[in-house]
């Protein structure tokens, strides 16, 4: 047995006009927080040198210096700029705006490079591979 199912059609200007447009949808967005961050670098450390960190130790972080931190808004990169200092706070000033996830997962696999990077190059000196300094 079969049965017609007749769907109900929607004017288009009904559709582009109406409450379900998508400029009315972000309007209602604008006072959500977010949380947002800067991140300069990350550093991949055993247990045992977590354990080792006291004040004056130094952690060596996988990001040259001068290259751009990454702004993120909820953990997901949408942003790269320069660290800068104002009125003896920290800002980031943007340098460049990431265009969706193709640029968040590159900018993810470029943080996986280069702590590949530095990890082989910890490997390959024998004076001192241990990332934590004190």
């Amino acid at each position: 047995m079969t049965e017609t199912i007749e769907y109900e059609q929607f004017d288009q200007a009904e559709q582009s006009n109406g409450a379900g447009s998508p400029e009315a949808d972000l309007s209602r967005l604008s006072d959500i927080p977010m949380e947002l961050s800067v991140e300069i670098g990350r550093a991949h450390i055993t247990v045992g040198e977590t354990l080792d960190l006291h004040p004056g130790s130094v952690v060596s972080l996988e990001r040259q210096a001068g290259e751009p931190a990454d702004l993120l808004v909820n953990g997901t990169p949408i942003a790269r700029g320069e660290v800068i200092v104002v009125d003896e706070q920290y800002g980031l000033r943007i340098t460049e705006i990431l265009d969706g996830r193709q640029d968040a997962d590159s900018a993810d696999a470029q943080m996986q490079s280069d702590a590949d990077a530095v990890a082989s190059t910890e490997s390959a000196s024998a004076e001192d591979p241990d990332p934590v300094q004190g």
